[in-house]
C-alpha cells in the first residue's frame, strides 16, 4: 500500500504542487485546507489546479475534532497551514497567532494521541525567523545585525551598518546556524511551527523535519492577496496598467525560489533518513533586488522598466537582506535549486496574464500607513 500524506493548506499554493509531485512519485494525498478568502477568494469553491487524484476536506486547523478523523488515515503530516503575512500580521496579531501558532498546537496535541501510526512530519518554516541575514563588516568579520534603526531609516539611509563599529557592511549567505531575530508577529508564529514541531517530534520520537522556505514564486500564487508573493504582485499591476509599488529605494535583496523547487526539497525531506530533527534552508542561494526582480518582470511582459512607484518609504520590521546559504540541504538532501530566475519569471508571467485578480495593493498600503507601519 501506498505511504498516506496529509497537507495542511493543501489546496494553496505550495500545498497543492507539493501533492502533484507526492502523486507522482506513487504517494497517496489528502488535502486539509479552509479555503482562506483571502487567498481563494470569497465563497471558494476546490481550486481548479488541485489535483483530481487529491482529496480535500475543507476544515480549520484548529477544529480538533475534523482534524483528528483526518489523521487517522495518514502515515506522514505536512503542516503548510498558515496564515501569510508579514505587514497584515502586525495588525491582525490575534488572528494570526490564534491559526498559526494555536493551530500547530491543536495538530500537534493531536498528533500525540496518534503517534503510533504517523512515521514522519515536515513543518513549514520561513527566512523571515532570521530578521536580518549574516553580513560581513570589513571591520568586524561576520555580524548579525538586528533591524535597522528608527533614525537611521527616518533619514533614508537604508543600507546595513555593522552593529559594532557602524561601518557599512555587505549582505552574505544566510545559514541555518544564524541567530534568530524574527521581526514581525508571522515571524514569530514560524518560529514558534518549527519549535514545536521540532520538540514534539523529539519527544515522541517522530521523525520531523522544518523546511525554512525563502521567497516562493509560480503559478497558483494568489493574486488579490496584497501581503505575499512580490513577483506575482508585481505581474499583475504592470498587466493591469498599474505601477509597482517599492518600499525603501528597491534595493533590498531577497532569494526567489521556484514553487517546483521548493517542493522538490521537501520531497527529498521526507524520504530522507538524514532529515530528522534537522532544519533546512531551501533558497537558490542567489541574491536579487526587488527591483531586478521587478525589472526582470517588466521586460518579459513587455512593460516599461523604469515605471515602478518607488516610495521612498518603509514598513515596521523590513529587512534590507536575507539570501539563503543552501550547503546544508545540498550535503544532507542533495538538495539544489533548478528553475533560473529569468526561466521562472516567463511561466510566472504567462500564468498571471491568463487570471483575474483583484488588486489590493493600495488599500494595504493604506491600511499600513494609517496604523503607523509604513513611513
Amino acid at each position: 500500500m501506498s505511504k498516506r500524506v496529509l497537507i495542511t493548506g493543501g489546496a494553496g499554493f505550495i500545498g497543492s504542487h507539493l501533492g502533484d509531485l507526492l502523486l507522482s512519485k506513487g504517494y497517496t494525498v489528502k488535502a486539509y485546507d479552509n479555503l482562506e478568502p483571502q487567498v481563494h477568494g470569497e465563497n471558494a469553491s476546490r481550486p481548479g489546479y488541485l489535483n483530481s487524484e487529491i482529496e480535500l476536506i475543507v476544515g480549520d486547523v484548529r477544529d480538533a475534532e475534523l482534524f483528528a478523523e483526518t489523521m487517522r488515515t495518514a502515515d506522514i503530516l505536512v503542516h503548510f497551514a498558515a496564515a501569510v503575512g508579514v505587514g497584515q500580521s502586525m495588525y491582525e496579531i490575534t488572528r494570526y497567532t490564534s491559526i498559526n501558532t494555536m493551530g500547530a498546537a491543536v495538530v500537534l496535541e493531536e498528533i500525540t494521541k496518534q503517534k503510533d501510526h504517523i512515521e514522519k512530519m515536515l513543518v513549514a518554516s520561513s527566512m523571515s525567523i532570521y530578521g536580518e541575514g549574516l553580513y560581513i563588516c570589513p571591520a568586524c568579520g561576520e555580524v548579525t545585525p538586528k533591524l535597522r534603526s528608527a533614525e537611521q531609516l527616518a533619514s533614508r539611509k537604508w543600507d546595513m551598518l555593522c552593529p559594532v563599529c557602524a561601518r557599512p557592511c555587505v549582505p552574505a549567505p544566510t545559514p541555518e546556524t544564524k541567530p534568530l531575530y524574527p521581526t514581525s508577529v508571522y515571524a514569530i508564529n514560524k518560529r514558534d511551527h518549527e519549535e514545536l514541531f521540532l520538540s514534539i517530534g523529539d519527544a515522541y520520537n517522530i521523525p520531523t523535519t522544518a523546511m525554512r522556505f525563502f521567497n516562493a514564486y509560480g503559478d497558483r500564487q494568489a493574486l488579490s492577496n496584497p501581503y505575499t508573493g512580490v513577483g506575482a504582485i508585481f505581474a499583475s499591476r504592470l498587466l493591469n496598467g498599474k505601477p509597482p509599488v517599492v518600499f525603501e529605494d528597491g534595493g533590498q535583496s531577497r532569494d526567489f525560489i521556484h514553487v517546483r523547487d521548493i517542493a522538490r526539497g521537501c520531497l527529498l525531506a521526507i524520504e530522507s533518513e538524514r532529515s530528522s530533527g534537522e532544519v533546512f534552508n531551501l533558497g537558490t542561494g542567489r541574491k536579487l533586488s526587488i527591483m531586478e526582480a521587478g525589472k526582470a518582470i517588466a521586460r518579459e511582459l513587455g512593460r516599461p522598466v523604469d515605471n515602478f512607484l518607488v516610495n521612498n518609504q518603509y514598513r515596521a520590521g523590513d529587512i534590507r537582506h536575507c539570501y539563503a546559504d543552501i550547503s546544508r540541504a545540498e550535503k544532507l538532501l542533495g538538495f539544489k535549486a533548478s528553475t533560473s530566475f529569468e526561466d521562472g519569471v516567463r511561466e510566472l508571467c504567462n500564468w498571471v496574464a491568463s487570471q483575474t485578480s483583484s488588486d489590493m495593493v493600495d488599500h494595504a498600503t493604506a491600511e499600513l500607513s494609517e496604523r503607523g507601519l509604513a513611513k
